[in-house]
């Protein structure tokens, strides 16, 4: 049936274009987008972006996420190192990824958004690609466009020193951009933790960086500047979308809000780790059991609303979910931790709703009772955000630039505890579960 409504959404839009003389606007045409996602992270985090995309009435059938097999970029890019990708690896993937949506929509040229490490694999992919002829624009979130440092002495050979060959050659046209390509970056004023002065924040305090706020910007391309919001927020946050979908279509979106959908469908993959480093490649045998959670107390009702067992690709469910409902997501995966993970309810249905074990930290197996408050799609800002963990400020969250996206704290393991995780206007109840079982909770914030 979905292939019925594709062919027959391009066969309109290829009628209406015949009518106006072949001349539509980039509106009007809706060409398919590709969403990159950024070093160590997975497909899941445009899940927002994609809603709103749709609330604004994208066809979800123009909108694609890459999911990257080995998302962290290798120590040194020119050399092997399990668990992690090269820069030709990632832009590989890329390239078979936009060669099968073109096949699949009929559609000559896409459009391309990436976040991070994304725009590294986005510009060469178009540059040493053979991307170019494929892509009509651009939008790079957060990009490393010059690297996180400019250094002969720190970083050597990796894809994110401004110093490499590799970002050398990104840079080398006049424009820094690609011909024939329209491009957009969109950055943070002072608050991106990787387009700093000093290094501090990436582990190298008094170096000086040798970039300023504005790295992520290229010449040539229009660039667009967000007060106060942090790395992924220029990517994954409202105020990113509104400015990319502008840049997109052309127009203003009628609604940054995700508008709820009328029935929710849920289907997802399991991924785990290889020689420490995330990957996106699923994991055979893990088991997902899903249970509706009271949002006051974070208690299981009643029987789990659904349950499936992955095969060879990872996948599981599909599964049914109502709007009004937090659910708890157990996840079982041999060699790692019971991972029970807290959600607010879902008002759109997803196909990318990843799920991954929770690597255990320092000292946790110590512990009474772990929990972690998680935010994918953004870091915690401390005065900037209201953040609460079992009623105060969890540790771990500096002063300053954001620069965490994940905190937490122990409990005792005498008996459950109903433990509320609060970032400004989302919260979420989860409960404890013991470490001497080998179980963690994660609260996982969407919105």
């Amino acid at each position: 049936m979905r292939a019925i409504l594709r062919g027959a959404l391009f066969v309109l839009l290829a009628v209406c274009q015949a009518i106006s003389g072949g001349h539509t606007s980039a509106a009007e045409r809706r060409l398919p987008i590709v969403f990159v996602h950024g070093n160590g992270d997975t497909a899941a985090l445009w899940i927002t972006t994609l809603w709103r995309f749709e609330s604004n009435g994208y066809p979800r059938e123009l909108l694609y996420a890459v999911d990257l097999h080995y998302p962290q970029a290798r120590s040194v890019n020119d050399r092997p190192q399990a668990g992690r990708s090269s820069a030709a690896d990632v832009m590989g993937q890329l390239s078979e990824t936009v060669d099968s949506v073109r096949k699949k929509t009929g559609a000559e040229r896409v459009v391309l958004v990436g976040q991070s490490r994304g725009g590294n694999t986005i510009r060469n992919y178009l540059k040493n690609g053979g991307g170019a002829k494929h892509v009509e624009a651009v939008v790079l979130c957060g990009a490393v466009n010059h690297g996180v440092i400019i250094s002969d002495q720190h970083l050597i050979g990796s894809e994110f020193n401004g110093a490499s060959a590799f970002m050398k050659d990104l840079n080398s046209t006049p424009d820094e951009v690609v011909p024939q390509v329209r491009f957009m970056t969109i950055r943070s004023d002072n608050n991106d933790k990787f387009a700093q002065p000093d290094g501090r924040l990436i582990g190298l305090r008094n170096v000086a960086t040798g970039l300023g706020y504005e790295a992520p910007e290229l010449k040539g391309a229009t660039n667009v500047v967000l007060a106060g919001v942090d790395h992924r927020e220029t990517g994954y946050g409202p105020r990113a979308f509104a400015a990319m979908y502008r840049f997109i279509t052309g127009s203003e979106p009628g609604t940054v809000n995700i508008i709820r959908e009328g029935q929710v469908e849920l289907v997802g993959k399991v991924s785990g780790f290889e020689a420490g480093a995330p990957t996106n490649i699923g994991i055979t045998g893990a088991a997902v059991t899903v249970y509706r959670a009271s949002p006051i107390t974070g208690e299981r009702l009643g029987s789990p609303v659904h349950r499936s067992a992955t095969g060879a690709d990872g996948r599981w469910g599909p599964m049914r979910a109502e709007h009004d409902a937090h659910y708890e997501f157990v996840l079982e995966v041999p060699g790692y931790p019971v991972t029970h993970i807290y959600r607010s309810p879902f008002l759109r249905s997803s196909d990318i709703l990843h799920l991954r074990p929770q690597v255990l930290g320092k000292d946790d197996a110590a512990a009474g009772a772990v929990i972690y408050l998680s935010r994918p799609r953004g870091y915690f800002g401390a005065g900037r955000d209201s953040v609460l963990l079992g009623g105060s400020l969890p540790p771990g969250i500096p002063a300053g630039v954001p620069t965490v996206s994940s905190v937490k704290r122990t409990f005792p393991a005498d008996t459950q505890h109903s433990v509320i995780g609060k970032f400004n206007d989302e919260e979420i109840t989860a409960r404890t579960w013991p470490m001497h079982d080998n179980h963690v909770t994660v609260i996982e914030l969407t919105y």
